[in-house]
């Protein structure tokens, strides 16, 4: 049964004030009435915050906009739930946070909200960028770099991270220079590798890697996206070849390498 005093949440709101409104009560009910939700800080948030943004992004990639509807709610869900932290330890609320992101977006948007013109893509992201740098009071080159959030991706950062050198200059002339610096490190990382030295191994695969990026950065190919696709073909492949070995009626974990290797080649033959 219903309780009384909560009547009024369980009809949906028509319009996005009010929707706004019903959200931000009932974390405030649950905050609370619900031992769970009464105890979780910003710290214990944070992998949800994570997996919710993720889950976005799959739902946009899959295409399936029931499952996107409901992922941005459960992002909506985090963003009031850590604004509601905030205010009851008398740090900000959840105006204040769409205020600032108000006053931010009209502040780096001055071709809209102002009479200034920016009739190009390039130049509207030139703008923003310019206005970014003031806004975070960057004096070295060296801040643009460090401002990459660390808590990104890797592979993310580390194209943020290139991208924002090869900006102010520092960079190959054309992908030759990136594909040498790639065989380069390859060569690396294998002499390490006979050293047996775990540490220059871990310092050699990180430089390989950060190389890998910056190949993938020239052919304007997302590293990211491309390892997320590697993967799951190898998954789909591998399903295809267990399948396989199934209708021989025979398990992997049973087979020799050079059994699984028949397999795969035959389901790599088959896409």
């Amino acid at each position: 049964m219903e309780r009384k005093e909560f009547e009024h949440l369980m009809t949906p709101a028509a319009t996005r004030a009010e929707a706004y409104e019903r959200l931000s009560e009932v974390v405030e009910i649950l905050r609370v009435h619900c031992p769970w939700d009464r105890v979780q800080t910003r710290e214990s948030l944070r992998p949800g915050m994570i997996e919710e943004a993720y889950e976005v992004c799959e739902a946009i990639d899959t295409g399936d906009v029931d499952n996107l509807r409901e992922e941005l709610g459960d992002v909506m869900l985090q963003v009031v739930f850590h604004s509601m932290i905030a205010d009851e330890n008398g740090e900000f609320s959840a105006v204040d946070v769409i205020n600032e992101e108000c006053e931010k977006m009209i502040r780096r948007h001055p071709h809209v909200f102002l009479e200034q013109e920016a009739k190009t893509v390039d130049k509207v992201l030139e703008k923003w960028e310019n206005i970014k740098v003031q806004e975070h009071g960057e004096e070295r080159h060296t801040d643009r770099l460090t401002s990459v959030p660390k808590a990104l991706p890797a592979l993310i950062r580390a194209r943020k991270v290139q991208k924002r050198a090869a900006d102010i200059g520092f960079d190959w002339d054309d992908p030759e220079g990136a594909f040498e610096k790639l065989t380069e490190e390859t060569r690396e990382l294998k002499e390490a590798s006979l050293e047996a030295d775990l540490e220059h191994i871990r310092e050699e695969l990180g430089d390989l890697l950060f190389s890998v990026v910056n190949v993938a950065r020239f052919l304007d190919v997302d590293p990211e996206n491309a390892l997320e696709r590697a993967t799951e073909k190898f998954t789909e492949r591998f399903g295809k070849m267990e399948d396989r070995a199934r209708l021989e009626g025979k398990d992997l974990k049973d087979m020799s390498l050079s059994e699984m290797d028949d397999l795969w080649d035959r389901a790599k033959a088959e896409e």
